[in-house]
């Protein structure tokens, strides 16, 4: 973190520096923005508790965290970055072997793995996402066993007790991982506490988890947590991210694949 900053500045100049450091550095700490800034480490945690009541950042002990950039409308996170998720689900369904078990959470990227899975694909699909259900309604040689339960609807999946009853119920070979965050430090997260549940049984119910990320959901974090990074098998993310930055979660024992 840089040493030089400007001295009494106003608290929202304040703020928009600890937002510039936290996007430069990956995290702040609350210890080190007290003593760069010259004021209290109550003044600090203000500071933070704020922003983080603003969505720009993610609080955890001791500092924060990048806060992840999510739509909650799933019709307008459908119509994003379109190319690159083709890109990114070509390369995930390709992971998919014949006869396998897959379970796959909900999330328009995962609707967009499916729809490329192989014509001559023989496989069963355990899915709590009507829209993956649907998309994979003409697939010759694919069965579709849907979870029932309450439906989420800004990820359009199922996310109660019924739902975690019929994922407690499967041992899949591939689990594809809806993600909103994935942090080296914290692991997977996302924003909602129920999800963040079925997302966990999902993952002690798969023999491989794979998640399927643009790189600005890399160095972020999420309220509630979901797995630690060593419990997912396979990330797939953008060719455009460095080496640098992918190194701690190959680090933890994670496949990267970079497409």
């Amino acid at each position: 973190m840089q040493s030089e900053v400007p001295k009494a500045m106003l608290t929202e100049e304040r703020r928009r520096w600890i937002v510039a450091a936290l996007e430069r550095e990956g995290k702040v700490v609350a210890c080190e923005l007290s003593r760069l800034l010259d004021v209290s480490e109550d003044t600090i945690r203000r500071d933070l508790r704020e922003l983080a009541a603003e969505g720009r950042v993610q609080r955890v002990h001791g500092g924060a965290l990048p806060a992840p950039r999510v739509s909650a409308n799933y019709a307008v996170r459908a119509t994003q970055a379109t190319s690159t998720k083709t890109t990114l689900a070509r390369a995930a369904a390709a992971l998919v072997r014949q006869a396998n078990v897959v379970l796959v959470d909900g999330g328009t990227t995962n609707v967009e793995i499916v729809r490329h899975f192989a014509p001559d694909l023989h496989a069963t699909v355990v899915t709590n996402s009507p829209p993956v259900a649907i998309a994979l309604a003409d697939h010759p040689h694919i069965e579709v066993i849907v979870l029932g339960g309450r439906m989420f609807k800004p990820s359009r999946a199922t996310v109660d007790s019924v739902t975690m009853e019929g994922v407690r119920g499967i041992r899949a070979d591939v689990c594809f991982l809806g993600v909103c965050s994935v942090h080296p430090e914290t692991g997977v997260s996302t924003l909602d506490f129920s999800e963040a549940h079925i997302k966990r049984a999902m993952v002690a119910s798969s023999a491989e988890v794979v998640a399927v990320a643009f790189g600005e959901k890399l160095g972020t974090a999420a309220p509630y947590l979901v797995a630690p990074l060593a419990e997912l098998t396979q990330l797939v993310t953008e060719a455009s991210v460095s080496e640098e930055f992918l190194a701690p979660y190959r680090a933890a024992g994670v496949t990267v694949l970079q497409a």
